[in-house]
């Protein structure tokens, strides 16, 4: 089976509401108090768990059209997003390090999507 185009789009934007969510579920981890009415009446937190059950649907679609060992792998982007939206919304820090994890998790991506193709290397085993 080969993975449609629009199946990678859909992983793509799977990892961009799981990502929201997370940092969704940071914003409303800092109003808490821990009481149980209060954890399930946060909007923050029922924000976060509409946008998962989100990318939930839209991973379900993605895998009918797609490969599993394709697409599975692009949800590493969402450390990406993470990273970004984190410095805009909550003032984190890109530091060298976290660019560089960046940067592994594009080439891994990019490397993966090119052992997909079939007139790519293959790796044959000696006998």
């Amino acid at each position: 089976m080969a993975t449609k185009p629009y199946a990678i789009f859909l992983i793509l934007l799977t990892t961009l509401f799981t990502s929201l969510a997370q940092l969704s579920y940071k914003a409303g981890a800092a109003t808490l108090s821990f009481n149980i009415l209060e954890i399930i009446t946060n909007p923050y937190l029922i924000i976060g768990l509409t946008l998962y059950g989100i990318g939930a649907v839209l991973m379900v679609i993605a895998l009918k059209a797609g490969e599993l060992s394709i697409l599975y792998p692009i949800i590493a982007t969402s450390y990406i997003w993470v990273s970004i939206f984190s410095v805009y919304l909550f003032g984190e820090i890109m530091n060298l390090y976290k660019w560089i994890g960046v940067i592994a998790i594009i080439l891994g991506v990019v490397f993966i999507g090119l052992g997909s193709k079939k007139d790519g290397l293959e790796y044959t085993e000696a006998v």
